[in-house]
């Protein structure tokens, strides 16, 4: 390669860099827990983020608060993400994707599964996932240097008892992660996974349970549980590390939980 070349790929580098769109981020699940975290984390850093929710009023009091632009959309709903993606468009586009919005419902063994719960966990978990992902990636490959972040959970890495609805889901998640991975690096996609494990937020287990009492028994005796914050400052390091860098798939726990099957509780 010519001195000439090498100047060449090395501005090309530095434009693709320093585009707005790669300081920019769709963030999912921005009305609460992590996905509102992760909405502060980026725009403390000086990120353009477009944070998107079903709660319009809680968008609208996060807007206010942090600057981020709040889009109301349903993900699983295919008018919805064709309207966001309109919308982001319009706002001159982003490089990285970040796919916050999930849950789960209920505990059932298996034998005794509730079918709702479990249609409603592949819904949002897998296909909202999907339907984002597969909607922006024309975007993404446009930067040159796009990211895709999913986040899962240890839940989608290790069963349990009682977990098999969100257990399922979120091993579908994982694995359309790893393929993703594979199929867009041609495309100089990062695509990177954060699998958290015991996170204490405002109301993933009281939505799982429904019931405050059968939430509170999740953390009841640990020692602190991770916070969205904790986890939010994990993805805002993972997209801003040099495009280069690839973090494919973080594992993170509080201290107090060293498996899935063993958390210390201290009465």
């Amino acid at each position: 390669m010519t001195e000439e070349s090498r100047n060449a790929t090395a501005q090309n580098q530095a434009s693709q860099s320093d585009s707005p769109q790669n300081r920019a981020a769709v963030v999912t699940g921005a009305s609460t827990g992590i996905g509102e975290a992760t909405v502060r984390a980026l725009r403390e850093e000086g990120w353009t983020v477009f944070a998107v929710a079903r709660r319009a009023e809680r968008l609208a009091a996060l807007e206010a608060e942090t600057g981020a632009v709040g889009i109301p959309a349903d993900i699983t709903e295919d008018d919805d993400v064709a309207r966001l993606l309109a919308r982001v468009t319009e706002a001159g586009g982003v490089g990285t994707l970040i796919n916050i919005a999930g849950g789960a419902r209920g505990a059932d063994l298996v034998g005794e599964a509730n079918t709702e719960d479990w249609e409603w966990m592949f819904r949002v978990n897998v296909l909202g996932t999907v339907k984002l992902t597969r909607a922006f990636l024309p975007m993404l490959r446009a930067t040159g240097e796009g990211t895709v972040l999913n986040l899962t959970s240890t839940a989608g890495l290790v069963a349990y008892e009682g977990g098999g609805g969100y257990n399922a889901a979120k091993f579908a998640q994982h694995a359309l992660t790893g393929a993703l991975r594979l199929e867009e690096a041609e495309h100089n996609i990062r695509v990177i996974e954060v699998a958290p494990g015991l996170v204490r937020t405002e109301e993933f287990a009281l939505n799982r349970f429904g019931d405050q009492d059968a939430a509170e028994k999740v953390y009841e005796g640990v020692e602190k549980p991770l916070t969205a914050a904790d986890v939010a400052d994990v993805v805002r390091y993972a997209v801003s590390a040099p495009h280069h860098v690839n973090l494919d798939q973080i594992v993170i726990r509080p201290v107090a939980q060293a498996a899935t099957h063993k958390l210390i509780r201290k009465r």
